[in-house]
């Protein structure tokens, strides 16, 4: 197996690729993203190994979002590959205009929801009509949890990691005596993938993405091949790591509204990550959102309309805890 770093101006940095070809198969795990830029990218890495896009026989998706499988449709298209994907992921990829249609009627109802200005409304909305992938759609095979697929003398196992996205997926196997794992958005040696925003079908986001992360922790990897940037020497520690601060979120979440008494999403999320540009005017109040809704269930706020508020007593718990760190139920 080999990392392929492909071009993104996103934030999150360089993307990845993993391409086996070390077999009578030519499979990769995600494709970057459809920029002509990437593809030539691509093909460059191919051409370095003796391979051609025309020879991919299979491509397994970690999610839908467009910077993972935006060259997919074009190498099906000149392959034939087949194009394998989560099946909560399977409808976007494949271009399902209804599928599209429900996502985005979704976030409109959630940017009202969140209070979210209606100046950063239209700002958003641009971001993200540029956003949605262009060109050919894939053919798309479902797959689900547990299930594993034979690749050149790996056994691929399907671990949905649901949280950043409906049908985020990694693809754990064994290399030379070591569990390793291609992480996708789950798990990012640099940043926190964000939870409530970057797909707003996911229900109760929050709690999904930690019990992924403490699956993580407990599978104790040797190590974990990211979408974006390097590999990661320790992935039970990053999962540790991201749980500990989706913990301290949660306090700043509780202590905003102590402060500031009963508000909605919008300025809670004003007050953790102040003014917002771009694709993050949805992960801002995405996030807050993804922590406030956990805190709803678990009795610890109260939403009224579109505030929340501190439930009775828990004033008075934040008090006495002094400023340590809340936990947070999962």
């Amino acid at each position: 197996m080999e990392r392929i770093s492909l071009s993104n101006s996103a934030f999150e940095g360089n993307n990845n690729a993993y391409l086996f070809a070390d077999g009578p198969e030519t499979v990769l795990i995600d494709t970057g993203d459809w920029m002509e830029t990437t593809r030539e990218q691509l093909e460059a890495a191919f051409d370095e190994r003796n391979v051609d896009l025309a020879d991919v026989d299979r491509i397994f998706l970690t999610h839908w979002h467009g910077d993972h499988t935006g060259l997919a449709g074009e190498i099906q298209a000149e392959s034939g590959a087949e194009v394998y994907a989560h099946a909560d992921d399977a409808a976007l990829i494949a271009g399902d205009e209804d599928a599209w249609a429900d996502l985005h009627d979704l976030q409109e109802q959630y940017f009202e929801q969140w209070g979210m200005p209606e100046e950063k409304q239209a700002v958003l909305r641009e971001v993200l009509a540029g956003g949605k992938p262009t060109g050919t759609s894939p053919t798309v095979t479902a797959f689900d949890d547990g299930e594993t697929f034979a690749i050149n003398g790996y056994d691929l196992e399907v671990v949905h990691t649901s949280g950043h996205a409906a049908g985020l997926s990694m693809f754990a196997f064994d290399l030379d005596g070591r569990r390793e794992v291609c992480s996708g958005d789950a798990l990012l040696p640099v940043y926190t993938p964000n939870v409530g925003g970057a797909d707003v079908r996911v229900e109760q986001p929050l709690e999904k993405y930690l019990r992924a992360l403490q699956g993580i922790v407990d599978a104790d990897y040797d190590r974990a091949w990211p979408g974006h940037r390097d590999p990661i020497d320790e992935p039970a520690v990053r999962a540790q790591y991201i749980i500990d601060h989706h913990e301290e979120r949660s306090w700043r979440v509780l202590d905003a509204i102590d402060r500031k008494g009963p508000c909605d999403t919008w300025t809670i999320s004003d007050d953790l990550f102040g003014d917002l540009e771009s694709i993050h005017i949805l992960h801002g109040p995405g996030e807050s959102y993804a922590h406030l809704e956990h805190l709803e269930r678990t009795g610890t706020v109260v939403r009224e309309g579109t505030e929340y508020r501190l439930a009775d007593g828990v004033a008075d718990d934040l008090a006495a805890m002094d400023n340590q760190r809340w936990s947070l139920e999962y």
